[in-house]
């Protein structure tokens, strides 16, 4: 305890960094209490080490209540903002250039499915697509294929 009171300022820096990593490796920056605890570690860290603050147990906990609650509340909206911001660009994958042909008439009302990869596949279409033709897979859905001619 006495080296942790003798290197208050490495300590707190290195607290704060490995809150850092726990938020952003482990939780995978979905909290954010975390990362404004580690933030102000740091800062108060590396204003300890050039000598701006006192190197007390006291000083560190009353600027670290003070500067992790100010963190929160400057920047909790932006980083939220941040993270409900999504992406609803169709992922193209190998389903997508597979070919096949129809053994059965396909159309809206129609049960047919397709063994591809040990796995059955509902097959679906928008239009009504007769045997004997040449399909491909446009989209793919949990189960299911949707397909359209060649």
């Amino acid at each position: 305890m006495a080296f942790l009171l003798e290197h208050l300022a490495q300590t707190l820096v290195v607290l704060g960094i490995a809150c850092l990593i726990v938020e952003v490796a482990v939780l995978g920056f979905a909290t954010f209490v975390p990362f404004f605890l580690g933030l102000s570690l740091v800062i108060s860290g590396g204003l300890m080490y050039a000598g701006m603050l006192d190197q007390t147990w006291l000083t560190a906990l009353w600027f670290n209540a003070l500067v992790t609650t100010l963190l929160a509340v400057f920047l909790w909206k932006p980083l939220r903002r941040m993270q409900d911001v999504t992406d609803n660009k169709e992922v193209t994958s190998d389903f997508a250039e597979l070919t096949f042909t129809l053994e059965k008439d396909l159309n809206a009302d129609s049960r047919i499915f397709h063994t591809y990869s040990g796995i059955a596949w509902q097959l679906k279409s928008k239009q009504p697509i007769t045997a004997g033709t040449e399909v491909k897979v446009i989209k793919k859905e949990v189960g299911a294929f949707w397909v359209e001619p060649n």
